[in-house]
């Protein structure tokens, strides 16, 4: 095992917690920013008002992308497993 092959083996750990952590996210910062707006427009700053929505959103884009969130956690944990032998040649 080189240098080059851990530092691969890091960005494509990475880039798949990025790649399945990205619909959350982007679903509670358009809630967010939303929510955002309407506190300016409407002047109410109540704080409780920010955190059901996001939860709420979280949740729906849990529900929503989960088969294809362990689909990729699955092919991602399959491809480390069948290069276990490689390693240790």
């Amino acid at each position: 095992m080189d240098l080059q092959y851990v530092i691969a083996l890091g960005r494509s750990a990475i880039y798949t917690t990025l790649l399945v952590a990205a619909p959350m996210l982007i679903f509670s910062l358009i809630i967010g920013l939303i929510i955002a707006i309407l506190q300016a427009i409407t002047q109410i700053h109540e704080m409780t008002l920010t955190f059901i929505p996001k939860i709420i959103s979280v949740a729906l884009a849990l529900i929503i992308f989960l088969p294809w969130m362990i689909n990729t956690i699955l092919s991602y944990t399959t491809q480390l497993f069948e290069t276990i032998p490689m390693l240790a040649r």
